[in-house]
């Protein structure tokens, strides 16, 4: 699924880029786009999304750091540390906007 998706946003962004239709069409594009990110659905779906990739990210972080132990170098262990405490700021918004609950 993640192919195809990628797939459709590249067929897109490259029509977008190499169309002659002019800024009439751009316009047009630009406008369905912004209606389907608004869409309630996809920003449910997205959100959904980025809870999931947090919560497996969170996952393999405790199973990698389990069996690497004391030998993950401190630059990694400080540069997770600070990424958690980034995403647990306060504002309840990622860095897409989205909710991190």
């Amino acid at each position: 699924m993640r192919y195809r998706l990628t797939f459709v946003v590249g067929l897109a962004v490259g029509y977008v880029l190499g169309t002659k239709a002019g800024r009439e069409r751009y316009e047009q594009l630009r406008r369905s786009a912004q209606q389907v990110a608004q869409n309630p659905a996809v920003r449910n779906t997205a959100e959904s999304a980025a809870q999931q990739g947090r919560h497996f990210a969170d996952k393999a972080y405790h199973v990698v750091s389990d069996k690497v132990g004391d030998r993950m170098p401190d630059s990694v262990a400080q540069r997770v540390r600070s990424l958690r405490e980034r995403g647990t700021n306060g504002s309840g918004l990622d860095d897409w906007g989205t909710s991190s609950t």
